[in-house]
């Protein structure tokens, strides 16, 4: 609870100023924050004993006025909001299939302080990403000092577990369409803090900074990735916390 309790603490502080105007009709983030937990429970499926999926994409459906103050906060509402997420599927220990992303969408139809929370289960892939819903979006990582990264054709994919499979198969977490790459072709594997990329048997070979993966190789920042044709980043990006850039 120590971290949920410290980033909901945050969340109050950075929004405080927004939505406490002296009308208790508006939505509070608070409110937000616990529709977000339920719906993580209420849609979670259970694949197998000790695995959870849960849904790791959230629009919330605000009235006029609503909406107008989340979009005066934009994406550091957003990303306080994502913590949340990433903080309840952790302690619930939740199996998420990509990066954290909550929206802001205005819903004409609701009445000021009446909020709906829609949900969804996406895997990254490279080859084509859904158009972002209207609002401010904005994907997270698990809470630590950095995010890792890899950046692919001007797309930033947050490594949100400890496993994620790069290749030409719907299946891998991240999909490559390239002819060049294997079906199951990459691994990026974060162990003890340290990030590596583990080539899975590819056809074409994996090269980090033009050497090619024999085994592993360890990730660092700026390091190049080449699978086939195509070329990869990996980036550690500092993260935010307390809403504070």
């Amino acid at each position: 609870m120590g971290i949920l309790d410290n980033v909901e603490r945050g969340l109050e502080k950075l929004v405080r100023g927004a939505f406490s105007t002296g009308s208790h009709s508006q939505v509070q983030p608070i409110e937000l924050a616990s529709a977000l937990r339920k719906e993580l429970d209420n849609r979670s499926l259970v694949l197998s004993q000790g695995r959870t999926l849960a849904p790791n994409v959230f629009a919330a459906r605000l009235s006029d006025s609503d909406f107008n103050l989340a979009q005066q906060w934009g994406s550091a509402l957003a990303e306080e909001l994502c913590d949340v997420v990433i903080a309840h599927a952790t302690t619930q220990q939740y199996s998420l299939q990509g990066p954290v992303r909550v929206s802001f969408e205005h819903d004409p139809e609701l009445r000021a302080g009446v909020f709906e929370i829609d949900s969804s289960i996406e895997k990254v892939a490279a080859s084509h990403r859904s158009p972002a819903p209207e609002g401010p979006a904005a994907p997270r990582n698990q809470p630590a000092r950095y995010h890792p990264v890899l950046e692919i054709d001007g797309q930033q994919y947050f490594i949100t577990s400890g496993s994620v499979v790069l290749g030409r198969s719907s299946e891998a977490d991240i999909l490559i369409d390239d002819t060049g790459v294997s079906r199951r072709h990459l691994e990026i594997r974060t162990e003890n803090g340290r990030v590596y990329a583990v080539d899975l048997g590819s056809t074409n070979g994996s090269y980090v900074d033009g050497q090619r993966v024999t085994d592993r190789a360890e990730l660092d920042d700026g390091s190049s990735i080449s699978l086939g044709r195509s070329r990869l980043t990996f980036r550690l990006v500092p993260a935010q916390s307390g809403g504070q850039r």
